[in-house]
Formats: structure tokens, sequence, C-alpha cells
């Protein structure tokens, strides 16, 4: 799919503001990361930002590799923060990481070669695009981006400081993927014209709370950031933001990068030209789809999307997965296993090269200055389906697109929803 370079214009990006808004000082936009012109030790030095469950992965994982030294922990909760340094204080003894609130006093430090977001996914664009300005490598959760817009201004940043980014699918890492993507590339199945991808579980309703007080510990109007002001109750905040359209997309844009990534990367869906999507809302006061199916209709192939396991062989036992149908055979894949059914036995030898971890293909990536597995290009052409979807649910019909220019077709109600305006004070990449 092709991306509208005159959809964002750079000059809308508004640098001066963002240091005017609280950063320690001016940021030096490098163009080699700093690990590759002083690092005495060797070692790429790196900050985690947004520290719940998936942050404290990303500790975890980058903590255990000899090449990395983590220098810095950000989080707008403090319980979060001293919970984190905790840990990291078990994993790496005598460790020297400053722990901050704001990622921008992150961002201004010079010793910071690259950083991890696991951040709500309304935070994601925002850090990354200010993280390129300042000359930093980015490891950022999936899904990569709150809207459209914001995937593309997070191509623009990174294209324009040559910067290195992943996409955190961890399973892409995974030998079975890799194996996928040989089979089908291979032509062993032949012409794969249909990809039926599921993942079987719904959104809760999270009841109908009562608004209170943000706790102390917690900076409530900058973890709600550029996201609309909302009333503070507990189930809004940390792993429940989720179901919530203001930040995320419920289960379904929590699970699609996790399973479309296989398909994305064997069959390399193009030329997107109709969105239908249909489900049903919760009965609580979260207002992301209980469930969510799509028809998503492209040049080159079909995609299917549904809550439940479609009716193929080997699916009902398969609460997430990946269905193949080409006109010689058909493939069936999960996170760890395959089955193929082809009408000729045939050999097909490994010819992708295995990865050596994703965290790990990160640092290679920063050394090298060689595009990672899931790069920022790759993973916005895979994630803008999924943005899309959700629009066409939000206004209950099928929608028309124009991949060349990525906009619908004849549809302002549909492209309104493209982006969104961020809140003021908050406003530090310019969306619209």
């Amino acid at each position: 799919m092709s991306f509208n370079k005159n959809a964002v214009s750079m000059s809308q990006i508004n640098r001066r503001d963002f240091i005017r808004k609280g950063a320690l000082g001016a940021i030096g936009l490098t163009i080699l990361p700093t690990y590759l012109k002083s690092a005495p030790s060797d070692r790429l030095r790196i900050a985690h930002i947004g520290l719940g469950g998936m942050g404290n992965q990303h500790l975890k994982w980058f903590s255990a590799l000899s090449e990395v030294e983590i220098v810095a922990l950000c989080d707008v909760d403090q319980e979060h923060l001293a919970a984190t340094k905790k840990t990291l204080d078990g994993l790496v003894p005598g460790n020297k990481a400053t722990a901050y609130e704001d990622f921008r006093h992150v961002l201004d430090r010079k010793d910071v070669d690259a950083i991890t977001i696991a951040t709500p996914d309304h935070w994601h664009a925002s850090v990354a695009a200010l993280a390129f300005q300042a000359g930093k490598d980015v490891y950022g959760e999936k899904p990569l981006s709150y809207s459209v817009e914001e995937g593309q201004i997070m191509l623009q940043n990174q294209q324009r400081y040559n910067r290195i980014f992943q996409l955190g699918t961890q399973i892409h890492a995974g030998d079975n993927y890799h194996r996928v993507v040989e089979l089908i590339k291979s032509g062993v199945i032949g012409n794969v014209h249909t990809v039926r991808l599921w993942k079987n579980a719904f959104s809760p309703g999270l009841g109908r709370p009562v608004t209170s007080r943000p706790p102390r510990t917690l900076n409530y109007d900058m973890w709600l950031g550029p996201a609309p002001w909302a009333d503070y109750f507990p189930e809004r905040v940390h792993f429940n933001y989720r179901y919530f359209l203001d930040y995320s997309g419920g289960m379904f844009a929590d699970f699609w990068c996790h399973i479309a990534d296989v398909a994305w990367w064997a069959v390399e869906p193009k030329g997107l030209k109709r969105i239908a999507a249909r489900g049903e809302r919760t009965d609580g006061v979260a207002d992301a789809p209980k469930w969510l199916d799509v028809d998503l209709e492209f040049e080159n192939v079909k995609v299917y999307w549904t809550t439940q396991p479609p009716n193929v062989p080997g699916a009902a036992e398969r609460n997430i997965g990946a269905y193949f149908e080409g006109d010689r055979g058909t493939l069936i894949c999960d996170y760890s296993t395959k089955s193929i059914v082809v009408q000729d036995v045939v050999s097909v030898e490994q010819k992708i090269i295995r990865s050596p971890g994703h965290q790990q293909n990160f640092v290679d990536a920063v050394k090298t200055r060689n595009a990672p597995e899931s790069s920022l290009s790759y993973a916005r052409d895979m994630t803008l389906p999924m943005h899309l979807a959700l629009i066409s649910w939000r206004l209950n019909r099928p929608l028309q697109w124009d991949a060349t220019i990525e906009k619908f077709i004849s549809d302002d109600e549909a492209n309104a929803l493209l982006s969104r305006k961020a809140r003021k004070q908050w406003d530090l990449i310019h969306t619209r």
C-alpha cells in the first residue's frame, strides 16, 4: 500500500512547542545514535517508557542482553515506577537507572540511545515521533498508533531523522511464522486468494463505575494526554484502557497485529478497496466493540477477520489463527503450530534467515542501521486496515477506500475519523 507523502507536512510538527511545554532543554537532532559515537562500554543505552505489564516485559527482555544498559525508567504512575525500579534492581544490582514521570525529560538526555514504548495506544505516536526528532531509536508496542494519520506522522519522522523502529510483534521472531511464510511464498499451496484470521475473545463492558478523584500517585492529566478529557474511575486506566475508543479499539485492536502479521508477511495484501465491519456494543461503560468481524477486499486477496473461529478444518481448536486458501491447497497456523493440505507433496527448503530474537534484532539493527524484522513501514501497512475496520464499525456501514491517496472515497464523515485533534496542551506533534 502506497504512502501519501503529502498527507501531513513536516512544518506542522511544532517542536518549539514541545520544548516549551516541559522538556529540560533543546533536543539534539543527531543523525547517528550516541551509542555509535561515544558509549565507552560499547553498550546500547535504553530507556523504558510505560511500565505496566508489557513495559516490565520489555525491562526483563532487554536487561538480559549483555549489549544493553538500562539507564532510565518512565511512567506517569509513581507506583509503577517504584515497582519497576525494584524489579530492575533485582535483575541488575547496582544499576544507575533514573526514574521520570514525563517522557520528555528522557528524550532530552543525550546519553539515551534508544527507548521502548509500552504506553497506552493513544500515546504511541507522540512518544515515538518526538523520540525520532530527538535522535533516538524506538522499540514500540503494538498497535503502531491510535489513528491512520498518527501512523503517517510516525513514518515521516522516522524517515526524515533516519531512525530505527521495531514494532513489538514478538511472535514474528519465532520459527513457526518464518516457516509459514516460506511455505506460502514457495507457492506450495498455489496462489492465495483468501485469508481468514480470528481471535476468539470478547471485550468486557466494565459495568457502570462511579467517578472519583485520581490517586495522588497518578498524573491522570498526562495519562489522558492527547485524548479528550474524561472523568476518572479506576476501570478506565492501565490495562483496561484498551476497551475505550478514546485510547484503543478493544480486543480486536489488541490482537489484530498478533495474527495479521503472518498474513501480511506471507501474502502482502495490496490495494485495499473495500471495508465492511460489523459487531456488537458492550453492556457497560466501555465503548470499544464487544466483538468485531470485518471483510477486507484487496486487489490481490480477500481477508476476513472473525471473532469466532471460521468453519474450516482445524480452526475450532485454535483460539487465534490464520487460514490461507490457495488454488492448490490450504494452510492453517497459530503462534506455534501449522498444518498444510496440498495436492502434491513437495519439499520446501528453508530460505528465510531466522531471527536472533526480536529484541536482539532491534539491537543489531541499531548497530548496523539496517531495517529490523518489523520495520515501521511494514507495521504501518499491516495496522492501517485495523483502523479502517474500526471506522466502518463506528459508522455501521461498508466503506470504499482509495489506497493511493489513503482516503475514503467521497465520504467526508469517514475521512474525519482518520485523525483526531489532540487536547491543546498535549498537541505535541500536531496531528491535524
